[in-house]
């Protein structure tokens, strides 16, 4: 797994805050990563991008050609905050994990504290599915900032789009930004979600 720092969202609930700023000490430059990945060919078959949120490296496509030229397989953690920048990496991942906050539309701005933020997950969805590379898409979700009949309005949207797995993600407090509501048990309907995906899981906290 390779972190990439900086995020311009601040969702409330955000497991790695250290990671928001664009700049922080301590990191490692791509050149130390890629000769990491040179020693490990072999032992490892692939290279995740996580973050913060890996398409807001301008680098991001060149680390991608990089590892794959070392016989990686890569996967991509994203929000789909940049949707051009989030297209044009699309050909070159095998794998993507999607986090779909909210229905698209204030509820994603309520989340992300950014405007118009719906709209930009709402398009990066569509390429994804488009596109036709393997994904999964997930929702980290607590009554606290997400209601049942929130998460019963995005699944649906979700799934009239195409996507087929599909993971609820119950909210951990440990390493999140600050929000500590209380309790954590999934109030939603399981089997109509199950109903819904091909394939559904549900990740307990």
């Amino acid at each position: 797994m390779v972190y990439c720092q900086g995020c311009p969202w601040r969702c409330c609930y955000c497991h790695n805050p250290h990671l928001l700023p664009g700049r922080a000490a301590g990191g490692s430059a791509w050149s130390e990563v890629l000769g990491f990945l040179r020693r490990r060919r072999g032992l490892l078959d692939a290279v995740v991008f996580s973050g913060g949120e890996p398409t807001a490296q301008p680098g991001l496509a060149r680390a991608m050609r990089d590892a794959r030229a070392l016989g990686y397989r890569i996967g991509l953690h994203s929000a789909g905050i940049y949707p051009r920048r989030f297209a044009e990496v699309l050909p070159l991942v095998d794998w993507v994990g999607f986090d779909a906050k909210a229905p698209f539309d204030a509820a994603y701005e309520r989340i992300t504290g950014v405007r118009a933020s719906g709209e930009a997950a709402l398009a990066s969805a569509r390429a994804l599915l488009a596109s036709g590379v393997d994904c999964e898409f997930r929702t980290t979700w607590h009554a606290g900032f997400l209601s049942p009949a929130e998460l019963e309005r995005l699944t649906r949207t979700l799934a009239e789009l195409g996507v087929r797995r599909y993971a609820l993600q119950e909210f951990r407090a440990s390493g999140g930004a600050g929000f500590r509501p209380e309790g954590g048990v999934v109030a939603a309907d399981l089997d109509v979600l199950k109903r819904r995906f091909a394939q559904f899981s549900l990740r307990r906290a």
